[in-house]
């Protein structure tokens, strides 16, 4: 499903859970990075007005539904898919990377959210290793220096898997920054799903 954007488009490219988790399974394994989005109402508005954005969406290439009336949209197109969450998403994720024997980093609002996630998420998944916890400074520009200097440290931390909690847009714009930047990480913008 592809939706009008200003100038652009973005689309819709997995269209479900069990999908994006076999493929992101693959990828791993793989070594192969990714971009991960997850669409809702709120990124279709900024996507309209905000080029930062639509240009960093699209360097992203897996884009799924994040919110009923997205689910609903492409249900009219035509084109039916399933609600998959980002907040769903960060224990799936983590549980595959675990399986395939790949670390994680998380990148959220404050240390301390990140530091619970990461206890709470290896306490709960076997084997799940997180290499990184970080959180930038306010206002993060996912541009400046400060981005590059987290993703240096993401290279040096070893993590296949990069969890990304510091909101639309300043999360996508880093994913896809870093696709150019870490090649073998798969970014994942999962926003409030780490808190």
């Amino acid at each position: 499903m592809q939706f009008q954007v200003g100038q652009g488009r973005v689309a819709l490219t997995v269209p479900d859970s069990e999908s994006l988790l076999a493929i992101i399974g693959r990828r791993l394994q793989e070594g192969r990075g990714f971009a991960l989005a997850t669409m809702n109402v709120d990124h279709l508005e900024k996507l309209r007005s905000d080029d930062r954005f639509r240009t960093a969406y699209a360097a992203h290439d897996l884009i799924v539904a994040d919110g009923n009336p997205i689910v609903w949209l492409a249900k009219l197109g035509g084109e039916p898919v399933s609600l998959v969450p980002g907040s769903d998403l960060v224990e799936a994720l983590c549980a595959v990377a675990a399986g395939k024997g790949r670390s994680v980093a998380i990148i959220a609002g404050t240390e301390e959210s990140g530091r619970i996630a990461a206890d709470r998420l290896m306490a709960k998944i076997p084997g799940l290793r997180v290499a990184m916890i970080a959180a930038p400074g306010f206002p993060f520009d996912p541009e400046g220096p400060e981005a590059d200097a987290l993703l240096d440290r993401l290279t040096d931390s070893g993590a296949s898997l990069c969890l990304l909690a510091v909101g639309a847009p300043r999360q996508e714009i880093l994913a896809a920054r870093g696709r150019g930047r870490c090649p073998n990480v798969g970014f994942a913008s999962v926003g409030a799903g780490i808190d």
